[in-house]
């Protein structure tokens, strides 16, 4: 007999609720001790949120400790874990959009479009080629030949514009000639990989030609109305930032969510409505730049460590058969060849030198985040299976990790690629007389 009086909450321990409570500070305080672990052998944090999501999975907690791992993350709050890895994956693409600024290639248009190009076309085509043969052996049954081929091949062509950010920025050289121009580089790529990935989600979804063609005019007619609205939004926007930053806030999630539902009703992932809200956001007024701020403080470090947690949960390297290490073998091979080999191959025709194709190429060849929000989405819609999804998280994985030491050996004392020095405190009164 219960003793709680009349009105009161009573919780079992089987509430999810009780459950969430346990799972909330493990993982968030997991992902956050990983990435601070990893930026000692030079690494970005997200490297380390990565793993710590494949760890707390199958992996190697689920093998190790079932029970424990059961304890941390039973059943009955999955879906809710789910839920928020989802929703913070949502504002992390509207961030990603609110970022890609493609006004930064203006100077050097003409190269930045041949190398993206390059990263894209190369590793397109390869991947088209591995997917084929591996569509036999590792392609979902019932799943159709194209779309498995196509997301495929887009998954090979990624590269992971905030990651990069971040890599640059970690190491000093984000306003450096190479950090801007690979930055420019990656945003095309990335504006580029996602319209192919829409009409990749409306094949797969549609099933038939006609009706993907029918969702892609659909999501393209939202993409205009939303352009033709981004005055209004900026009005908006403004007016409602002289009353409060919070009202902005308020305004830019229901924004979010509004396109993120909008796409999922005309068949495309909410993925993408959530990216092509940030990318159509106004840019350059304060509130929107604080509301955003506000949104990156909370989702990313608290909320987006559910959305690793639950590809580690997908994640099982010890039920992969040894033949299938083979395959994994191959698509690190296309991979890096492809995005590597693109980027550089077309960068030394625009008259680049080596050293510094070599860079562009290294810093293209890195995956990061947005390779596994990629693959969460194909997996979500059965296109790949659970044994190509661990293969190529391990890839993204690889190519992401391999990026900073890569990119320092290759830089070596080239001004070009080394953190800019700071300037000079300018001399006061004093020192002028002294000097003179």
């Amino acid at each position: 007999m219960s003793t709680h009086a009349p009105g009161t909450l009573e919780l079992s321990v089987s509430d999810p609720l009780v459950s969430l409570l346990v799972a909330v500070p493990a993982v968030v305080l997991a992902c956050q001790a990983a990435g601070r672990a990893v930026r000692y052998i030079g690494q970005p944090p997200v490297i380390g949120e990565i793993l710590a999501g494949i760890l707390i999975g199958p992996s190697l907690l689920g093998w190790l400790a079932p029970g424990i791992q059961q304890h941390l993350l039973p059943p009955s709050v999955l879906p809710v874990t789910s839920a928020l890895g989802s929703l913070a994956l949502l504002a992390f693409l509207f961030l990603i959009g609110l970022e890609l600024d493609l006004r930064s290639l203006r100077a050097t248009r003409r190269s930045v479009i041949s190398v993206s190009l390059g990263g894209l076309l190369l590793p397109l085509a390869l991947g088209s080629a591995l997917a084929t043969a591996m569509y036999p052996h590792l392609a979902p049954p019932g799943v159709d030949r194209l779309p498995f081929t196509l997301f495929v091949a887009v998954a090979l062509a990624i590269t992971a514009f905030p990651v990069l950010a971040r890599i640059l920025a970690d190491l000093g050289l984000e306003a450096t000639p190479l950090g801007t121009f690979a930055m420019a580089c990656a945003a095309v790529d990335d504006a580029l990989a996602w319209c192919l990935l829409t009409a990749v989600i409306s094949l797969s979804t549609s099933g038939t030609p006609t009706a993907a063609l029918t969702t892609l005019a659909l999501a393209a007619a939202l993409a205009l109305a939303l352009t033709r609205l981004r005055p209004a939004l900026a009005e908006v926007l403004t007016r409602a930032g002289r009353t409060s930053d919070d009202l902005v806030l308020a305004a830019l999630f229901a924004g979010l969510c509004l396109t993120a539902y909008a796409t999922d009703r005309i068949g495309v992932h909410p993925a993408v409505g959530a990216f092509l809200f940030g990318a159509v956001a106004p840019r350059g007024l304060p509130a929107v730049e604080r509301g955003a701020a506000r949104l990156r403080a909370v989702f990313l470090p608290l909320l987006l460590p559910f959305f690793f947690v639950d590809t580690g949960l997908h994640t099982n390297f010890s039920t992969l058969p040894a033949g299938e290490w083979g395959w994994g073998a191959a698509i690190l091979a296309v991979a890096v060849l492809g995005k590597w080999g693109g980027a550089v191959g077309v960068a030394r025709l625009t008259g680049a030198d080596w050293r510094w194709s070599a860079a562009v190429g290294t810093l293209m060849n890195c995956r990061g985040l947005t390779e596994l929000v990629v693959l969460g989405i194909g997996r979500q819609l059965g296109v790949i299976s659970e044994e190509l999804f661990t293969l190529l998280v391990i890839m993204a994985v690889i190519t992401t990790a391999a990026t900073a030491p890569v990119l320092r050996r290759l830089a070596g004392h080239d001004p070009r690629m080394s953190p800019l020095a700071p300037e000079p405190a300018p001399a006061d009164d004093t020192a002028r007389e002294a000097a003179g």
